[in-house]
């Protein structure tokens, strides 16, 4: 018998806690694993996956306009948030439960409360039960950011956004990144005043260029505002509820009804008892690991956002299983980062896989560029003028495909595909030999000049 009480420990149930815990306890170790909220992480229960279904919900305004244009007679619409919010709740639950399932099914104990390390192989929970394990994994993710302003109280997170009584008339959002595109894109849709606010000059750093400029221009047309150069100062509440958001530089104040920060993301590295046992953490709060996810005590690992590489559920979720496969069945294994697709669930959404044009020519003397502007087939007839762009990115010697960049309907759900292409290492003759599935967006793939 093992002198631990469990062969692993997990703190944070997450997506790379859960797969970490599922893979080892098939290898036959005993794990366990403490959570302090509930099974599934920030995507499944406050991230992604609820986004998602609110970004499909919010996309039927359009959907019931382009209607008539196809000669359906819809009839006059309204729209209820509390039927949509607790809709998306409710699914949140029983995925809550699917996951939990998953623990249990595979034998894992789960702790409902929060875990502290008080040990190398120790960690003492919030009833003050002390467990020892031969090893102990970090799984805890990030958590979203609040700046350090006067009133910042008055403001929300993508965490509460969930759970609004009610949609408010006028929206600031803080940052420019992904979540405050698509949450800025899911409330316009629902006819709020959205207004994106960000400390610096552009959006959605570390996409393409032309992909973000496009995402902009869209954005603009269909009703949303952005301020640039604006750093916040201080929100003010006032007599009748409403928050007056003040700003540096400048900027005049704006009057709205939800100030959203969506700022970034931190490390949930913080109260888990590192410093304590001297794991090494970067700026920021994100835990060091080497290429097998092991910090530098080598019984405690750490994988997903809480570490200080991709935060990416998919990532976290790869980390996890090569974490398990290495350390409990000998069978080392470390993840590949390049070349990871991400996508921007706007409206409409964008996706990119590779070098940007800016980065390719940094690194590349000769690089090519093929694009294609296009109108898709369904918004010409809807009589929308919104159009798609898709961007591919080659080392001009050899005409490999370093990049793909896309923005228009469905464009999350065709790069994953075209993604496995420039993971592959094939070239734009290999796009242009392949027939194209006519009529199709996706088509414009293989038709790019």
């Amino acid at each position: 018998m093992s002198d631990f009480d469990f062969d692993l420990f997990i703190i944070g149930a997450g997506s790379g806690g859960v797969r970490a815990s599922r893979i080892a306890a098939g290898h036959g170790a005993r794990v366990a694993i403490a959570e302090e909220y509930r099974v599934g992480g920030t995507c499944v229960i406050r991230g992604c996956v609820p986004k998602k279904m609110l970004v499909y919900g919010a996309h039927f305004a359009e959907d019931l306009a382009d209607a008539r244009r196809f000669g359906w007679s819809v009839g006059e619409t309204s729209f209820d948030w509390q039927t949509l919010r607790d809709n998306v709740l409710a699914d949140v639950d029983r995925l809550n439960g699917l996951y939990q399932n998953t623990l249990n099914n595979n034998k894992v104990t789960t702790f409902h409360e929060r875990a502290r390390i008080s040990g190398a192989q120790e960690v003492t929970l919030a009833s003050g039960q002390k467990v020892t394990a031969r090893v102990i994994l970090i799984a805890t993710g990030s958590w979203p950011v609040v700046p350090e302003i006067e009133g910042a109280e008055h403001g929300i997170t993508s965490n509460e956004a969930f759970h609004l009584d009610a949609l408010p008339k006028r929206v600031v959002i803080a940052g420019g990144g992904y979540i405050a595109n698509e949450f800025a894109g899911i409330f316009n849709e629902l006819d709020c005043d959205v207004t994106i606010v960000n400390r610096s000059d552009q959006i959605l750093r570390g996409y393409d260029e032309q992909i973000r400029d496009k995402l902009m221009q869209i954005s603009i047309a269909k009703g949303i505002t952005f301020r640039l150069n604006a750093p916040f100062e201080r929100i003010e509440k006032q007599a009748d509820g409403s928050l007056l958001a003040h700003f540096k530089d400048g900027n005049p104040p704006i009057e709205c009804d939800v100030v959203m920060f969506a700022i970034g993301r931190k490390p949930m590295s913080f109260d888990l008892g590192l410093e304590d046992v001297g794991v090494e953490t970067a700026a920021g709060g994100a835990i060091k690991v080497d290429a097998y996810n092991c910090t530098n005590i080598e019984s405690i690992y750490a994988v997903g956002d809480v570490t200080d590489r991709v935060q990416l559920t998919p990532v976290a979720i790869r980390e996890g299983h090569a974490f398990a496969d290495t350390v409990f069945d000998n069978n080392p294994r470390t993840i590949d980062y390049d070349n990871i697709p991400s996508a921007v669930f706007s409206h409409p959404p964008l996706a990119g896989v590779g070098l940007t044009e800016k980065e390719a020519r940094e690194q590349i003397a000769d690089v090519k560029i093929y694009t294609s502007d296009f109108r898709p087939m369904k918004n010409v007839l809807a009589g929308r003028e919104e159009r798609g762009f898709y961007k591919m990115i080659c080392d001009g010697p050899n005409g490999k495909v370093i990049g793909l960049h896309m923005i228009g309907p469905d464009a999350p759900e065709i790069l994953q595909a075209a993604a496995v292409a420039v993971k592959a290492g094939l070239t734009k003759q290999d796009f242009d030999d392949t027939v194209a599935l006519h009529p199709s967006m996706a088509e414009e793939l293989v038709l790019l000049k």
